[in-house]
């Protein structure tokens, strides 16, 4: 009889889309982001043959005269579409990839996936022009001047990216408050992603973009996440979701992070199994949100919900609601 118990193999194929969703994090699964990504990933290739086309050609529509320039101009537009194409390849990934990963693992996993795509672009792009990078830079003063104005930023913002990875102050999914005067004072949020240049947090419906350089010389303050209320619960058929929601926020007066999410899980002839999530801004008042969503759907349930310590397997008692800890 094959054993239940969890290995390795196993939990590396479940699905992690819960994770993201407790710690405010759902959009990023979005699959309106995915087809985004991929409708300019496909208009980054168009771009990227085109110039190709132009460059092989350079000779008849420039002249001999120009060689350098335009050698110059495709090392530059080709780094530039690089860094787009990275951007985009993350972005087209990280649903598919990210469901199977925690928000801390993400975070690291896109991190790596842009900085070896924009590291590959600048690569190839130096080798299809022929051009040394020392020849790059030393080609004009001028050239070198603005190349290098243009690079301290952003070689410092990505060097920052990557002391933060190995550093590791924060990890994505969890809140902090970041306090420097270079980015107006204090910025609090959910951590969303860590990208070469920016840390995204998450702040309600709003997304914040700080600089990483700025954030390697901020203080940053953990702030601890509250316990979640999480219960499955067996409602009469004629529920709809859209009309337990609207109890929910009448009839809970504890405040929450976000609104509760309310997911469908089965459907039955005579009733319907929901999962409902919630999270109160202060850990203290937990207790007093389970009770206050229990008596809310008392009058909906088919049975008594009741709260107990099972797993967050699925396989427990529908009925019963299980606290975890974020």
């Amino acid at each position: 009889m094959p054993s239940d118990r969890p290995t390795p193999m196993r939990d590396m194929f479940k699905t992690r889309s819960y994770a993201w969703r407790e710690v405010g994090l759902a959009r990023q699964l979005n699959s309106k982001f995915v087809r985004r990504a991929r409708r300019e990933l496909a208009g980054i290739a168009l771009a990227l043959a085109g110039l190709l086309i132009v460059y092989g050609y350079r000779d008849r529509i420039f002249g001999r005269s120009f060689d350098t320039p335009v050698r110059i101009a495709t090392v530059l537009a080709l780094v530039i579409l690089g860094w787009a194409f990275a951007r985009d390849v993350g972005r087209a990934l990280g649903p598919q990839l990210f469901r199977r990963l925690d928000p801390g693992t993400a975070g690291i996993v896109g991190f790596v996936i842009r900085l070896v795509t924009i590291a590959t672009a600048v690569v190839v792009a130096l080798r299809i022009a022929g051009l040394q990078a020392r020849e790059l830079l030393a080609t004009t003063t001028f050239t070198a001047v603005v190349l290098g104005l243009a690079a301290q930023q952003t070689l410092g913002n990505l060097f920052a990216g990557t002391v933060l990875i190995s550093a590791r102050p924060f990890r994505v999914g969890e809140r902090v408050r970041m306090e420097a005067g270079a980015i107006g004072g204090a910025q609090e949020g959910i951590v969303s992603s860590l990208g070469l240049l920016y840390t995204t947090l998450s702040s309600g419906e709003n997304s914040i973009l700080v600089p990483n350089s700025q954030v390697l010389a901020a203080a940053i303050i953990p702030l601890r996440e509250p316990e979640a209320v999480d219960l499955r619960a067996r409602l009469r058929s004629d529920v709809k979701p859209s009309q337990l929601q609207d109890l929910l926020n009448d009839a809970v007066t504890v405040p929450v992070r976000g609104a509760a999410d309310i997911s469908l899980e089965e459907i039955d002839a005579d009733e319907v199994v929901v999962r409902i999530r919630a999270a109160p801004e202060v850990p203290k008042d937990g207790t007093q949100l389970a009770d206050e969503i229990l008596s809310a759907i008392a009058t909906l349930t088919t049975e008594t919900p009741r709260l107990d310590r099972g797993g967050d397997d699925g396989k427990g008692d529908p009925g019963a609601s299980t606290p975890s800890r974020h």
